[in-house]
């Protein structure tokens, strides 16, 4: 709810906090910096430091920056609270699934991961429709403030009923680190900032990086990560899957509100659709998974979810939600369904126990890095609606072939 919110408050925040279009823009950036920025550090030190002990520091990170995010009443103290709250949510997203590939073996493994998956399609699109009706109902504050009540019940829950996991004695790569963060970071503010030579420095750090983890015995990233065809596969298609969608959601909450006059919670409420028919392709998903296979059910989605954006782009936006955006929807939400839970499920495919910290992290970085790709290269080519989805149509249709060649073939 976090990214998602921003798409649907971000008028009423600037408004209530006087801030500028560059500042408003920072309240969704400093947040995305961080969060795919750590998300390396964040995998890696779930697995070396015990998983229950840092999930429980992400998680009062979290909170203690959702309530301070919440009260805030300068644009700084609104930045720099969302820059902390994104390194809480690095550690918790990948540190989440680790914890759940520690609880599950076999076919419950896969089910719980199915499961997992499916909640963040669920919850970014049901993160428009919350956002949206705090925001309109109550205030933009209260779509941050309700994390403090659910982070500490979950901080309870995680107490309670969490085993913890052993320490490994290995040394922390503290300087891949710090070169795993910079890399990120200036891909990410490079492309979310259209600043070319930024996102070139940022791609000369991430290959020195690259260079730095191959010649050490104890990298933060081990590379034989990529050897294995299916997960480096699900990287890549989790990557273009983000470049096509993170600009969906941005851009067509817009589109209503200046088209169609919606407000905040009528925009977050057009996605109703979609958020149902998600949730009720993601409960089918284990069944569908042991039948059918992880990889056949992604490439459905993903061709599912193509052709849900090609009626989007051919829509004529003169015949009103119901005429033009209702059908695309459902279909756009069928798609998403058969695609998170399987490109998720195969990022740690047959990952070591010891890495599965580090291969979530891997997912989840690929899954934030490709928003601002995508969202940036659309920016930089087009103002136009039609031709903002035919671009993310082109990304869907990039992921086909990549999931046909890499991860269908082979699970």
């Amino acid at each position: 709810m976090d990214n998602s919110i921003i798409f649907t408050s971000s008028v009423q925040i600037g408004q209530s906090l006087g801030l500028s279009a560059t500042a408003l823009s920072w309240v969704s950036s400093a947040y995305t910096l961080t969060f795919g920025g750590f998300l390396l550090l964040s995998g890696r030190l779930s697995d070396l430091l015990g998983r229950k002990r840092i999930f429980l520091v992400g998680l009062l990170i979290f909170g203690i920056s959702s309530l301070l995010i919440g009260l805030s009443q300068t644009a700084n103290m609104m930045i720099a609270m969302r820059a902390v709250q994104g390194i809480g949510s690095s550690i918790i997203a990948p540190t989440t699934l680790a914890l759940i590939m520690d609880a599950y073996k076999g076919d419950m493994r896969q089910k719980a991961i199915s499961y997992y998956g499916a909640t963040a399609g669920i919850g970014s699109s049901v993160g428009l429709l919350v956002g949206g009706g705090l925001t309109s109902l109550i205030s933009w504050r209260a779509g941050f403030l309700i994390n403090v009540p659910l982070t500490v019940i979950l901080i309870f829950l995680t107490l309670k009923f969490v085993k913890n996991s052993e320490i490994k004695k290995e040394k922390i790569d503290y300087f891949g680190s710090f070169l795993s963060i910079i890399g990120l970071v200036g891909i990410i503010y490079g492309f979310t900032e259209g600043k070319w030579l930024i996102i070139s420095v940022g791609i000369i750090i991430l290959g020195s990086f690259i260079f730095w983890e191959r010649n050490i015995p104890s990298p933060i990233l081990p590379l034989s990560l990529f050897k294995n065809r299916v997960r480096s596969g699900a990287y890549v298609a989790r990557l273009l899957f983000m470049m096509a969608m993170l600009p969906f959601w941005f851009f067509l909450p817009q589109m209503m509100q200046s088209q169609y006059g919606f407000s905040a919670l009528q925009s977050g409420m057009a996605f109703l659709p979609l958020t149902i028919v998600n949730f009720i392709v993601a409960m089918q998903l284990p069944r569908l998974t042991s039948k059918f296979g992880n990889g056949k059910i992604l490439l459905t989605g993903e061709v599912t979810l193509a052709l849900g954006l090609i009626l989007l782009a051919v829509s004529n936006l003169n015949n009103g939600y119901w005429g033009a955006i209702f059908v695309p929807m459902l279909i756009l939400g069928v798609g998403q369904g058969l695609i998170l839970a399987p490109v998720t499920s195969a990022g740690v495919y047959e990952a070591p126990t010891e890495l599965s910290g580090i291969a979530s992290g891997v997912t989840n970085t690929m899954h934030q890095i490709g928003g601002p790709i995508g969202l940036s290269l659309i920016v930089s080519v087009t103002s136009e609606f039609h031709t903002e989805i035919w671009m993310m149509t082109v990304f869907t249709l990039i992921s086909i072939l990549v999931v046909i060649f890499f991860v269908s073939s082979n699970k």
